[in-house]
């Protein structure tokens, strides 16, 4: 899900979690990554300054190489558990997605109990939820984004990423009942009306708090009606009536029962 103008903002609130404060910048190739992540004994001090001094340049994929490297030979400093939280930043400032959340899901096998957890936690939701693609490809991701958003609710919930993440979990929500109506039209243009039927009783059940709530209402009472069912499609009709009365999907529905079950 391309998000990036609402994710401003999200990133002034990861980057004051950290203290730090990157500036837009070109990101260096590969060449210079080798460069200046080579293996070459270097202090802490140096190595982290070297890494916190790329990041404020904009230069997320070298940054995160160093603090990789910050991790790499100074395994027990305490700086080494800084560097992975902020070696995960970087890469998802980079919109490096998989290592962002391989490095803050190490973070969290070594220090469950950290103060910076709800923070690594909240990459991870984020680094998923910002992998949201369009309703007509697969939904792996969405879910995924789902649970991590709801991960970070369910442990954290009056931390500000958990406020921001439950933002994010509405529109979640909205996406995979999308993806669901998508699939139920699909079916109804095939006169899979059973199959049909059931994808828009999943938004109605599971989905019921989205946008796409009354015109399921609606597409269930034509699949009823195209099934023999006009019992069924006079509920579907009568609840879409009752929570979305002023709807054009109600009226919708009205004149279809009024035309073709005139007596349900």
């Amino acid at each position: 899900m391309t998000n990036r103008l609402s994710s401003r903002a999200v990133t002034r609130l990861l980057a004051a979690t950290l203290v730090i404060t990157p500036l837009v910048a070109a990101c260096g190739g590969g060449a210079s990554v080798k460069r200046d992540t080579r293996y070459v004994a270097r202090d802490v001090n140096t190595l982290y300054r070297a890494a916190q001094d790329r990041l404020d340049q904009g230069n997320y994929r070298l940054a995160a190489a160093l603090f990789d490297e910050v991790e790499r030979q100074h395994p027990y400093s305490p700086w080494a558990r800084r560097a992975q939280l902020m070696s995960s930043f970087s890469y998802y400032m980079d919109r490096e997605y998989t290592p962002a959340i391989e490095s803050a899901q190490r973070f969290l096998s070594i220090h469950p109990g950290n103060k910076d957890a709800p923070y690594a936690y909240y990459l991870i939701a984020l680094s998923y939820y910002e992998q949201i693609s369009d309703v007509t490809r697969d939904q792996k991701i969405t879910e995924q984004a789902s649970n991590a958003l709801g991960e970070v609710i369910r442990r954290y919930p009056d931390t500000r990423y958990a406020a921001d993440a439950r933002l994010k979990v509405d529109l979640v929500q909205d996406h995979l009942a999308g993806k669901e109506m998508e699939i139920g039209r699909f079916y109804q243009r095939s006169s899979n009306w059973l199959a049909a039927s059931i994808r828009f009783r999943e938004v109605v059940d599971k989905f019921q708090t989205t946008s796409h709530t009354p015109e399921a209402l609606y597409r269930l009472t034509e699949s009823y009606l195209a099934l023999g069912v006009p019992d069924e499609a006079k509920k579907s009709a009568a609840v879409l009536g009752a929570n979305y009365p002023g709807s054009d999907w109600y009226k919708r529905a009205f004149d279809l029962m009024k035309k073709h079950a005139p007596s349900a």
